[in-house]
């Protein structure tokens, strides 16, 4: 089968291996399409993301979906929960899986991801999908996923206002989970014109270059108490988390969602200590996969017209490129 495997930076290589085997309690899954994230980018132009760093040449792809061939639920199509928690610890056992202290993680340090043809996987982590799913609505859970633990943490209530910072795909998704939840006024920034384009499309009431500094501070002055309820960092940028505390009205949440290139998250203290902001970060998610399948099985959510670009496993270094200079919204590889 075929293997991409990251070697170093931007060093990525496809070869022959054989196909796994399977384990007691695992299907053998027959991948069909794999997102590349903002996590996979960090890996793939700097070695690693955070703290860790590239060991040995790895697997990335995290967001995926495809065919279980052998196992439980052969035959069908289903998505794929990344993480794999023990389920025995104190935090997985007071209901906090992604707090695990045995996680594994596909894609990310030792344990290898879905760019390859087959994988062996723990069965009580795919999820099988409902007539009509593509492989890329599958993919598209993942994110999702992130994005509705993201609100959960925000206890977002029906006419709040908020502001999201960022309009990849998460950010848009975010754009979607505010307004199905009730959310009055939803500001969006990002730099890029197609991302605020599809961040009105997919119901922000305003959408401006995160460049502009005077449209941004303006647009939040006329809000009802001077300032969004719940605002939402997607960029993994200082600026984007500075323009979040901007954004915040006294009192308000600020959701960390994005990972900072550097491993490190500055703002303005007095700032934020004036304010008595809540801040929160995202730890990927917890319990969302039956519930994202939900939403976009009964259209709540749309996440199919967020895939914008789909190459088969041969064409990698277009697919990285193109994920990597942003030019698109999802960008998916089908091995």
């Amino acid at each position: 089968m075929k293997v991409l495997r990251l070697y170093g930076e931007r060093d990525l290589q496809l070869s022959d291996e054989p196909r796994p085997e399977i384990r007691a309690g695992e299907v053998l899954l027959k991948v069909e399409a794999v997102g590349i994230c903002g996590s996979d980018l960090h890996w793939f132009e700097d070695s690693g993301i955070g703290d860790d760093r590239l060991t040995r040449p790895l697997v990335l792809g995290h967001e995926f979906a495809g065919l279980v061939v052998e196992g439980p639920h052969a035959g069908r199509r289903v998505a794929v929960d990344p993480a794999i928690h023990c389920g025995k610890c104190s935090f997985c056992e007071s209901g906090n899986p992604n707090f695990c202290a045995d996680l594994r993680f596909a894609g990310h340090g030792e344990n290898d991801g879905a760019l390859r043809g087959f994988m062996a996987w723990p069965a009580r982590m795919v999820h099988p999908l409902p007539e009509g799913f593509s492989a890329a609505d599958g993919v598209m859970l993942e994110p999702l996923g992130v994005a509705l633990h993201a609100l959960d943490l925000a206890h977002l209530r029906p006419g709040v206002s908020v502001a999201v910072l960022g309009c990849g795909p998460i950010g848009l998704l975010l754009i979607q989970l505010a307004r199905l939840s009730g959310a009055t006024e939803i500001l969006a920034t990002d730099p890029l014109l197609h991302r605020r384009q599809k961040a009105l499309e997919m119901g922000a009431d305003t959408c401006i270059d995160s460049r502009d500094d005077l449209q941004f501070r303006d647009l939040v002055g006329r809000l009802r108490l001077g300032g969004v309820d719940v605002a939402f960092e997607v960029a993994g940028q200082n600026d984007a988390v500075e323009a979040a505390l901007e954004a915040i009205r006294p009192g308000g949440k600020v959701i960390l969602v994005g990972i900072p290139g550097e491993d490190t998250t500055s703002f303005s203290a007095s700032l934020a200590r004036r304010k008595g902001v809540s801040v929160k970060l995202v730890r990927r998610m917890k319990h969302t996969y039956p519930r994202a399948i939900e939403l976009v099985k009964k259209g709540c959510i749309d996440v199919r017209s967020l895939v914008t670009h789909q190459f088969p496993i041969a064409q990698y270094e277009e697919a990285f490129t193109i994920a990597a200079e942003r030019r698109g919204l999802k960008v998916l590889v089908e091995p």
